[in-house]
This record gives structure tokens, C-alpha cells and sequence, in this order.
């Protein structure tokens, strides 16, 4: 089945392209969610005016993730945890938490979007990422302290 991609989709294309992809994978997925159209005679000839539309998205989408990634990078975060000896958390801190936290702060983001190597075990501050688009990341400062 011939598509016409409408927003880019991770693995499979950029909007605005043309591509070959499975008749169940398209219409089942692509097409509903409307991230694809079929690739019939008049929409290839409208293909054109697709992508300025689909450009116009893009740059839309560009410019709110700068601009959530600079209230992301205002803010910093304080997860109060219990402590054992030396300073060690009893558990540990995970995306999840910190997605919390921030949602506490009125910011709304994925836990999926957090990039921690590992949980933080240990008390004190951490410059986690946070991805937002294809080339925009933003850093949020953790404080982890005690209870």
C-alpha cells in the first residue's frame, strides 16, 4: 500500500514523503490516526500543498518545544527522600518521581521523556534530560534531600 506520511512517524518516515508500507500497518494504524494518507492520484497531486502544511506543523511544533524546554530549564525540582546511613535513599528516585514532581509544578511531560541512565540512590543534585522533539533537550536540576 502506497501512503503519503502526514506527521513523521519514528522508524518508519519523515512527513511528506511517499513510502511502501503493509495494507494492515496503513490502514490500521497510519491512516486512523491520521498520520498518513493513501497515496491515490489526486492526493499525489496535491502533495505539494501537503507539505506546506505539513512544514508549517513542523515549525509550529519547533517552536513550542523551545519554549517548553526554556520553562523546563527555569525550573528546578526538590524530592525530599528517606535516608539510611551515609546518605543513602532507602528505594531509589526514578523518572516516574520526577515526573510527579514536575506535574506538582503545573509542567505536564512523560515519564518516557526522562533519560536516566539509572535511579538516583544518593542524595544531592543531578542535571537529569529530558527529550522533548527530535533535536531539542532540555535539562532540569533534581535536588534530592533528606526528609
Amino acid at each position: 500500500m502506497k501512503i503519503i506520511l502526514m506527521e513523521s512517524v519514528p522508524k518508519v518516515g519523515k512527513a511528506g514523503e511517499v513510502l511502501e508500507v503493509k495494507n494492515g500497518f496503513g490502514r490500521n494504524y497510519l491512516i486512523p490516526k491520521k498520520l498518513a494518507i493513501a497515496a491515490t492520484k489526486k492526493n499525489l497531486d496535491q502533495l505539494e500543498h501537503h507539505r506546506k502544511i505539513i512544514q508549517v506543523k513542523e515549525a509550529r511544533r519547533m517552536k513550542d518545544a523551545h519554549a517548553f524546554r526554556e520553562r523546563i530549564e527555569t525550573v528546578s525540582i526538590t524530592i525530599p527522600c528517606k535516608v539510611g546511613e551515609s546518605d543513602k535513599l532507602f528505594g531509589s528516585v526514578t523518572a516516574m518521581d520526577i515526573a510527579q514532581a514536575l506535574r506538582a509544578k503545573e509542567i505536564e511531560i512523560d515519564k518516557r521523556w526522562i533519560k536516566l541512565e539509572e535511579p538516583l540512590r544518593v542524595l544531592g543534585v543531578y542535571t537529569v534530560p529530558i527529550h522533548l522533539e527530535k533535536d531539542i533537550e532540555a535539562t532540569l536540576k533534581v535536588w534530592l534531600v533528606k526528609e
